[in-house]
């Protein structure tokens, strides 16, 4: 049989019918899945697409603008910051090479500075331990800020709440030790327990921030005065408490320099009772943790050394504290309250003061002493009587009347943590946050904390021992005491 071939039209004819039949199949077989995808419509005119029933997400609220914001903060050390070099600290208070041999302590003892944000107060605080005689060498500048490297680097600025400058610590001839992100205060004590591991420190002294310390350079009846033979600064009373508590206390867990201020820590003791419950991270955390070292016959005990003042405030040119001819010492607060609105009179009471005093109280220290960060009447009198002693006594009165000042103001006028929320710039810097939501953040985590305490111990108040006769063994255990 003749087979014909087609010719090449009608190939051409048949392929066409071909493709367009596949695009037809094509085109329905996908219609369905296409109408399913959500976001993607049909044709005007044809259903509805089934995000269109949808309602549009409510306009975002944003809180309203704060009324007042404070100035910015201002350099307190000019001198360095331009120099690099600090002047001579007073030579009465410069220490005598391995003073803590003389006082049979195996290793120099570390001073731990834990610093979270507000860089003013720190610098304040390192340079009056170092001209009040503590070795640069000795002292740790602990940086928790949670920034990473930001700080080291050098890509923070100053208006930046956790701007810390290691260049000038470097300077200064402090150590600098860095957490591996932001820590609670009870994760920071548990961070300085670890370094005793790392460093073999079998002791440490820690330290508060927001302090502007002083050695007793007028004797204060514990020391000869800074011209008389015998005179010991802050440092040396310091290795003398330590080593006091190490030859006749075997069962030692701290000492206090005006509470918690500066303390001396035997890390023996931390570890009898579990460090401390990070589960309550900032506030009541000492009451716990104090409650827990005297439930296992710790001894706790108030020693004196020098003046620690509890500040809030910087004092506007930490060269005073060098006893640099022709600078006054005059602070200035880095939060200021905002101006007072008509009417208003400005009178505020505080009761910080009186928290503190009474949470020690409450764990019952061993032995106690007053604390020393304050001016008793006979202080203040001795403060302002200057006619009948030399130009370098003078100098430090007018410093402690300074702070003693400083003093009242933190725990009277304007209140104990409002220098924490100072600094509010930062913003498009690496890691920055928020500064008054880290504020409200750190505020919630507090007041879960206490509650933490309150069902750890059944009981709310600090007298876990004294006022509700709990045990160290009672953890967790006891149903709450309160209606």
């Amino acid at each position: 049989m003749l087979v014909t071939m087609p010719s090449q039209r009608q190939v051409l004819s048949i392929l066409a019918c071909l493709s367009t039949f596949f695009l037809l199949l094509t085109l329905f077989r996908h219609d369905d899945v296409y109408t399913k995808i959500p976001g993607l419509g049909k044709s005007k005119g044809d259903a509805k697409a089934p995000d269109q029933d949808k309602k549009p997400p409510p306009p975002r609220r944003y809180k309203p603008k704060p009324e007042y914001i404070p100035p910015p903060i201002k350099d307190n050390f000019p001198l360095l910051s331009t120099s690099l070099k600090a002047p001579p600290i007073p030579k009465w208070n410069v220490p005598r090479a391995n003073l803590h041999k003389e006082y049979d302590l195996p290793i120099a003892p570390p001073l731990l500075i834990g610093f979270s944000r507000t860089w003013p107060i720190l610098l304040q605080a390192v340079v009056s331990y170092l001209t009040a005689g503590w070795p640069a060498d000795q002292i740790y500048v602990v940086e928790n800020t949670g920034v990473q490297q930001a700080n080291a680097r050098g890509q923070l600025t100053l208006q930046n709440p956790f701007y810390l400058n290691h260049t000038i610590l470097n300077a200064l001839g402090v150590n600098i030790i860095q957490t591996p992100t932001l820590l609670s205060f009870a994760q920071l004590q548990n961070f300085y327990l670890s370094l005793t591991y790392s460093h073999d420190w079998p002791y440490y002294f820690w330290s508060h921030m927001d302090v502007l310390v002083l050695s007793y350079e007028d004797g204060h009846e514990l020391t000869p005065k800074y011209h008389e033979e015998g005179y010991k600064p802050l440092y040396e009373l310091a290795l003398k408490a330590l080593r006091d508590a190490r030859r006749n206390d075997p069962h030692w867990a701290t000492r206090f320099f005006s509470y918690d201020h500066l303390t001396a820590v035997n890390p023996a003791a931390y570890e009898d009772v579990g460090g401390w419950d990070t589960m309550i991270p900032y506030y009541i955390t000492d009451c716990d943790m104090h409650s827990r070292l005297l439930m296992r016959n710790w001894t706790m005990e108030d020693v004196r050394a020098g003046i620690i003042t509890d500040v809030s405030t910087s004092l506007d040119d930490l060269v005073a504290l060098y006893r640099v001819d022709g600078v006054e010492p005059k602070f200035t607060d880095p939060n200021p309250p905002p101006p007072k609105k008509e009417g208003e009179d400005g009178k505020r009471l505080r009761r910080d003061m009186v928290d503190m005093v009474t949470k020690r109280d409450a764990v019952k220290v061993t032995k106690r002493v007053p604390p020393s960060g304050m001016l008793d009447k006979r202080d203040r009198a001795k403060v302002y009587r200057s006619s009948d002693e030399d130009e370098n006594l003078r100098r430090w009165r007018k410093l402690l009347s300074t702070a003693d000042s400083m003093f009242h103001y933190k725990h009277g006028a304007r209140g104990r943590n409002t220098w924490q929320t100072g600094q509010r710039g930062g913003q498009g810097e690496p890691f920055y946050y928020d500064a008054a939501g880290l504020a409200e953040a750190i505020d919630l985590t507090t007041e879960n904390g206490k509650e933490i305490f309150r069902r750890k111990w059944g009981h709310r108040d600090c007298d876990l021992r004294s006022g509700a006769g709990l045990q160290f063994d009672d953890q967790w255990l006891v149903e709450k005491d309160w209606e």
